[in-house]
C-alpha cells in the first residue's frame, strides 16, 4: 500500500466511523458503534505518526493527493485534494492523537449516556472535518472544514439538547462563529478577484509581484493584500475565540467534558492559528494586517487571563486558559514567527487537553460538581488525576530553567515571548514591545490562576461534605430532564440515582490511560521536538511550507536575546505562583474574604468585563429594537397603513358615502338619470358648436 493511499484512508476512516456510528448506532449497540469509531480514529492516529515521523526525520517531500473534482465554475477551479506538508503533518498527528484519546476517554465518562452512538458519531465527523481543513489545497475545501467543524461544535456543544443552557451555548457559538465566517467568505473573494485561483500551489508564487496592489474605494486607496488578510483573520478571529469574537468559547463549556477538551482545547480552536501561519505569504507581504494580528492576540491574551484568575468553575478557568494560549500563538504570528506559533500549538494540544480531561476525572469523581470552592483536600482520593494535573499545570505555567529545561510550554510559550522582544527590537513589528510586555504579565496570570486551581481542587481543606451532592451541578444529566437533579435525589458517576453520602473516587482506567499519554506529551513535546520546529537541525524541518520574507529574520534573533529577556518568564512564572500559594495555602481563605466582598475589580473581572451585557444590549437588544422599528413603524404604520390597510380605509369611507346616496326612492333615481341625461345633452351641445 502507497503512502498517497494509507494517508488518503486516514483522512476518510473517521467519516466512515461517523456513517456507521450515526446511521446504524442504534441498531448495531452501543459497544460497536463505539468499537468501530475509536478504532477508526486509531487507525487515523497511527498513520498520521507514519507520515510526521518520515517527515520529521527528512524522509518525505511534500505531496498532494487529488481525491475527485470538488466545483468547477469557470475559473473557479476546486479539487477534492490531500495536501501534505510540515503544517499539515503536525495538524494531523494533533487531530488524531487528542481524538482517539478523547473518544477512548469517552467510554468512560459517557458510559452511562443512553445516546452514545450519536456522541461517538458526532466526534468522528467533527474529526474528519477538522482532517479535511488541514489537508486542503485550496480555499474552497479548506472552507468545507471550517464550516464542517462549526456544524460539529454545534452539535457537540447541544449534546444534552434538554439541558436549556447546552442549547443556548451551542446557538452562541454558532451565530458568532457565523460573523468571523462572512469575513472568511469575503476574504477568499478577495484573493480570487486579486489572483483569479484559490488553489495554494498556484497563489502563493503570485503573492510578491501584488505587493503594492491597492483598491479604490470612498475616495481612499487601500492595500489589496492587507484587505484579504484582515478579512481572512476576521475568519480566525471567530474560530479561535478572539478578542470581540470570544464570548462563545467559555459558555461553550456546557457541553461534555470530553468536547471541551477535543474542541476548545486542541483542535478546533487552532483552526485559525493554522490558518494564518498557512497563508504566511500573504501576511508577510501584508503588513497592516499582521499588525492587526498581533494587537488582538495580545489583548487576547491578557484579557483571558484576567478573567481566569476570579473564574470558580474548573472547566472555565481552563476555558479562559485556552482563550490566552491562542492569543500567545496569534501575537506570535503576528510578529513573524510562524514557526513559533505553530510549535505552541503543537504543545498546547497535549497539556491543554490533559487539563481539560484531568478536570473531566475531577467532575466525575466529585459525582459532576464542577465547583472549585466546593473541592479540597482530592489529591490523597484522587492521585492519578492529581499527578497529571500537576504536570498540566506546570507545563502549561511554562515552569523551566533556561539552557537546562523544562515541560513542553517552557519551550515554546519562551520562544513566543522571546521572539516578541527580538522583533521590537529589530524594528520587525511595531507592536514587539506590546506583545512582549503583555505576554509577561499574561504569564504571570497564567501562573496564578493555573496554581490556584491546583490548591482549591486538590490542596485546601475539603469544603465538600458527603451529603453535599444532592444538588450538584450536573455536567453529565443521565437521567434528568431538567438542568438539575431534583430534591435529594442524585446522581453516582454512572448516571444512577443515589440517595445517602457520596465520596469523591478516581475515575475507571479508560479515563486514567488518556490522562497518562497525554502527560508524556505535556513532558516531553518540548525538547524532542524544540531543534525542529524553531532550531537550527540541518534539515529544514518546515521545507517550505513556512515563508518567511527577506527581512524577516525574528525567530533566529529571537535566540540572541539578553539573558534578562530568557529569564524574565521564569521569574514572573515564580511571583504568580508564590501569590498563588500565598492567597490560597499561607493564608487559606484570604481570598474568599476579599472575594465577598464583591469589589469593582472584582465584579469587573467576574463579569467578564462585561461584554455580554455590552452585547446583549448593543446587539441583542438593538437588533430586537431595529426589528421593532421596522415592524411597528415601517411595516404595520407605513406599509400596512398607506398600502392595504389605507386603501381598505379609503374604500371603507367611500363606500359609506356613497351609501348615503343610495335611498331607495323612485322619483330620487329618476331625477339623477334627467340630470345625466342634461349633462349629456350639454355636451353634445357644445361638442357640435366647436
Amino acid at each position: 500500500m502507497t503512502l498517497e493511499l494509507l494517508v488518503t484512508l486516514g483522512v476518510f476512516a473517521p467519516l466512515l466511523g461517523a456513517a456507521v456510528a450515526g446511521f446504524f448506532g442504534r441498531r448495531i449497540g452501543n459497544i460497536p458503534s463505539q468499537a468501530i469509531t475509536t478504532g477508526l480514529l486509531f487507525f487515523s492516529c497511527v498513520v498520521a505518526w507514519i507520515v510526521f515521523g518520515q517527515w520529521t526525520w527528512g524522509q518525505l517531500e511534500p505531496f498532494t493527493v487529488t481525491v475527485a473534482p470538488f466545483i468547477n465554475v469557470g475559473d473557479f477551479q476546486s479539487s477534492w485534494s490531500i495536501r501534505i506538508d510540515a503544517l499539515s503533518a503536525v495538524m494531523l498527528v494533533v487531530v488524531t492523537s487528542v481524538s482517539s484519546l478523547v473518544h477512548l476517554y469517552s467510554w468512560g465518562y459517557m458510559a452511562e449516556d443512553d445516546s452514545k452512538p450519536r456522541f461517538f458519531a458526532y466526534l468522528s465527523l467533527f474529526t474528519f472535518a477538522m482532517l479535511a481543513l488541514v489537508t486542503a489545497a485550496d480555499f474552497m475545501q479548506l472552507f468545507f472544514g471550517w464550516e464542517g467543524v462549526g456544524l460539529a461544535s454545534y452539535l457537540l456543544i447541544g449534546f444534552w439538547f434538554k439541558k436549556s443552557t447546552a442549547s443556548a451555548a451551542a446557538i452562541k457559538a454558532f451565530v458568532v462563529n457565523r460573523v468571523g465566517d462572512f469575513g472568511f467568505a469575503l476574504g477568499i473573494i478577495t484573493v480570487f478577484w486579486m489572483f483569479g485561483t484559490i488553489e495554494f500551489a498556484e497563489l502563493f508564487p503570485l503573492i510578491a509581484a501584488q505587493q503594492g496592489q491597492g483598491w479604490a474605494f470612498l475616495g481612499h486607496t487601500w492595500s489589496a493584500l492587507d484587505l484579504a488578510g484582515v478579512l481572512l483573520f476576521i475568519g480566525a478571529m471567530g474560530k479561535s475565540a478572539q478578542f470581540f469574537l470570544h464570548t462563545w468559547l467559555p459558555d461553550a463549556m456546557e457541553g461534555p467534558t470530553p468536547v471541551s477538551a477535543l474542541i476548545h482545547a486542541a483542535t478546533m480552536v487552532t483552526a485559525g492559528v493554522y490558518m494564518v501561519c498557512l497563508l504566511s505569504p500573504i501576511y508577510e507581504y501584508a503588513p497592516t494586517a499582521s499588525l492587526i494580528i498581533a494587537i488582538v492576540g495580545a489583548v487576547t491574551a491578557l484579557y483571558a487571563a484576567t478573567v481566569g484568575l476570579m473564574q470558580n468553575d474548573i472547566k472555565r478557568v481552563i476555558a479562559y486558559s485556552t482563550c490566552s494560549q491562542l492569543g500567545y500563538m496569534f501575537f506570535a504570528a503576528g510578529v513573524g514567527v510562524y514557526e513559533s506559533a505553530m510549535f505552541h500549538l503543537f504543545t498546547h494540544a497535549f497539556f491543554k487537553a490533559l487539563l481539560f480531561l484531568g478536570a473531566g476525572s475531577v467532575i466525575h469523581g466529585m459525582h459532576h460538581e464542577q465547583d472549585m470552592r466546593k473541592m479540597g483536600g482530592l489529591w490523597k482520593l484522587l492521585p492519578v488525576t492529581y499527578a497529571v494535573m500537576m504536570i498540566g499545570t506546570i507545563a502549561i505555567t511554562g515552569l523551566g530553567i533556561p539552557e537546562i529545561g523544562g515541560f513542553a510550554g517552557f519551550y515554546s510559550k519562551d520562544s513566543i515571548i522571546e521572539s516578541a522582544y527580538a522583533a521590537a527590537t529589530t524594528g520587525h513589528s511595531a507592536a514587539g514591545y506590546f506583545a512582549f510586555v503583555v505576554g509577561l504579565f499574561a504569564a504571570a496570570l497564567t501562573s496564578y490562576y493555573s496554581w490556584r486551581l491546583i490548591f482549591m481542587t486538590f490542596h485546601n481543606k475539603p469544603a465538600w461534605k458527603e451529603d453535599d451532592h444532592a444538588h450538584a451541578h450536573d455536567d453529565h444529566p443521565h437521567d434528568t430532564h431538567d438542568d438539575h437533579a431534583h430534591g435529594d435525589h442524585v446522581h453516582d458517576d454512572h448516571g444512577h440515582g443515589h440517595h445517602g453520602p457520596l465520596k469523591p473516587h478516581e475515575s475507571p482506567w479508560v479515563m486514567l490511560v488518556p490522562l497518562i499519554l497525554l502527560s508524556i506529551g505535556a513532558v516531553a513535546a518540548g525538547f524532542v521536538f524544540a531543534p525542529h520546529f524553531i532550531g537550527y537541525y540541518e534539515t529544514d524541518f518546515w521545507r517550505g511550507a513556512i515563508f518567511n520574507a527577506a527581512g524577516n529574520h525574528v525567530l533566529h534573533d529571537s535566540h540572541e536575546v539578553p539573558k534578562w529577556v530568557k529569564w524574565s518568564p521564569l521569574v514572573v512564572t515564580l511571583l504568580g505562583a508564590a501569590i498563588a500559594a500565598y492567597y490560597y495555602v499561607l493564608r487559606e481563605g484570604l481570598a474568599k474574604r476579599m472575594a465577598d466582598k464583591r469589589g469593582p475589580l472584582w465584579s469587573f473581572l467576574y463579569n467578564k468585563w462585561y461584554f455580554d451585557e455590552l452585547y446583549d444590549v448593543v446587539f441583542v437588544k438593538g437588533v430586537r429594537a431595529l426589528g421593532d422599528l421596522f415592524w411597528k413603524v415601517g411595516d404595520v404604520k407605513i406599509i400596512d397603513g398607506l398600502g392595504p390597510n389605507g386603501a381598505a380605509w379609503a374604500s371603507l369611507k367611500s363606500a359609506a358615502r356613497l351609501a348615503k346616496l343610495q335611498s331607495g326612492y323612485l322619483y330620487h333615481y329618476a331625477f339623477v338619470m334627467l340630470l345625466g341625461v342634461a349633462v349629456l345633452l350639454a355636451f353634445a351641445i357644445y361638442a357640435w358648436g366647436a
